[in-house]
């Protein structure tokens, strides 16, 4: 699939983390044909590059139980290792509990720990059968050695902002209607009737892009809607930094990074109530949501935050709980309960 896509990848060290890219087979038809096949080719190209290397390792810890955590379970049993599976889909992962796929629930049998991104999720696994002393929550989180707080005149100036608008930012990609543009694209016609000095900057790329740009047409908002395209990810804490508001009106989410780092920046949120956005978002003091495909209300929103007076040292405060440091701290408590069990039990 990289081949046709033209994507490159190559190996890579952070900090202490060696990252390793393996070639093997695949093919999309295999997500709806044979599955078992795709897991058995990744599987040996991981086993075969683990002999070869003579690694060791403590811990398999697999993010998305598809393919990675169902691969992960096969590793566990020849290496015999505990197996944590983080899963931080929204809709795969309803579908996988509503349908009781049976590569997913047999993944999260054999593994010894199942982090959810949202707390909600986690009685659901009770519906196929796992058991909820195995279920963590730890969620997802940002890097706050990129994102936080810095002078929004600078930050305008170097991206070419105008200083006096005030700027809605939203961060999606353009591939699935899910991230609910259309929505925020027909609420700005509302907004801009009363604040004519308001700017929404929509950045991401996909196929929805040529629509986005016809609706806009539309409405008679080409002055006030810009869709930037694509941008480098360490562009965008200048990005967020720039914005009066971040908005996100997703019709459906998980656990949205972009959330995360828009609050360590000290940006309010308007969001939907949607997936685990509403555990984030606990008071208005962070940010302001609505029922999802709602471009009133959404409106609405965005007008009240634009002329609230929002306390940035208050959510950049709130924030620090989800920085990569802390979640790692939480994600070190699951291996350490693993090891008590695993101590109990001998």
């Amino acid at each position: 699939m990289d081949y046709l896509r033209k994507v490159q990848h190559k190996d890579y060290i952070f900090d202490n983390v060696h990252v390793y890219f393996l070639n093997y087979l695949n093919i999309p038809l295999f997500y709806f044909y044979s599955r078992d096949l795709w897991a058995s080719i990744e599987y040996s190209a991981i086993i075969k590059f683990i002999k070869k290397r003579n690694l060791r390792f403590d811990y398999i810890h697999a993010h998305y139980t598809w393919p990675s955590g169902v691969v992960a379970a096969k590793l566990k049993k020849d290496i015999n290792v505990p197996l944590i599976i983080t899963e931080h889909t929204s809709e795969t992962f309803m579908k996988a509990i509503r349908n009781k796929d049976s590569q997913f629930v047999k993944a999260w049998e054999i593994s010894d720990s199942i982090i959810r991104v949202r707390r909600g999720d986690i009685s659901l696994f009770h519906d196929v059968g796992i058991s909820l002393d195995k279920i963590r929550n730890v969620t997802n989180g940002y890097d706050s050695n990129k994102f936080y707080p810095m002078d929004m005149s600078i930050c305008r100036t170097k991206l070419g902002l105008p200083p006096d608008t005030k700027i809605i930012l939203n961060v999606a990609n353009l591939y699935s209607t899910v991230k609910g543009h259309e929505y925020l694209i027909t609420a700005m016609s509302e907004v801009v009737n009363q604040r004519k000095n308001s700017l929404c900057i929509i950045i991401g790329e996909g196929k929805l892009h040529d629509h986005l740009v016809k609706l806009v047409d539309e409405l008679g908002m080409k002055d006030y809607i810009k869709l930037v395209g694509s941008k480098n990810h360490d562009e965008i804490p200048q990005w967020i930094n720039s914005c009066d508001l971040f908005v996100l009106p997703s019709l459906n989410e998980g656990n949205p990074t972009v959330m995360f780092e828009c609050l360590g920046c000290g940006k309010p949120f308007i969001g939907t109530k949607v997936g685990g956005v509403p555990e984030i978002i606990v008071t208005e003091d962070y940010g302001l949501l609505c029922e999802p495909a709602r471009s009133k209300e959404l409106a609405e929103n965005i007008l009240l935050g634009l002329n609230h007076n929002w306390d940035s040292d208050l959510i950049k405060e709130y924030s620090s709980q989800f920085s990569w440091s802390s979640i790692a701290e939480n994600i070190y408590k699951v291996y350490s309960q693993i090891n008590s069990n695993n101590n109990c039990c001998h």
